[in-house]
């Protein structure tokens, strides 16, 4: 197990299995609301879902829509359980609010290097802490 430290951007606690992207994510175009879908053609996740999944991404990028998109995948039941990111940026902290799940940043280390798709994750947004099972450990 590794444990990660940070600070909460939404409080809450949520644990599964992780989706990582070593790319920003585009809410307005670059995701499908009614199924959680990656659909930015250039994307390295293009196709993919993260319904259900923690997501574990650099931040957000393109417009102030991408918090809008991102509360549709909560009113749709299609949202990310929880998500850790990198950069805070204004976008991410609002589309974080209006998701509504639990969310984590500032980790004293990068959860890109340390976290890969597959591995059981669980975040306490309340206490800071990120606990990570590496999926070759389960």
């Amino acid at each position: 197990m590794i444990t990660l430290h940070g600070r909460q951007v939404v409080p809450g606690v949520a644990e599964g299995e992780a989706l990582v992207s070593r790319e920003t994510i585009s809410g307005w175009g670059g995701i499908d609301p009614a199924t959680g879908t990656i659909i930015e053609r250039r994307h390295e996740l293009c196709g993919v879902s993260f319904a259900g999944k923690i997501l574990v991404f650099p931040g957000a990028k393109g417009s102030s829509g991408w918090a809008a998109f991102f509360q549709s995948t909560r009113l749709m039941g299609t949202a990310p359980l929880g998500m850790i990111f990198n950069t805070v940026t204004t976008k991410a902290a609002l589309g974080a609010v209006v998701t509504r799940v639990p969310t984590i940043t500032g980790l004293d280390r990068d959860p890109l290097a340390v976290i890969t798709t597959g591995d059981h994750v669980r975040i306490d947004a309340d206490s800071g802490v990120v606990i990570v099972t590496p999926a070759s450990a389960s």
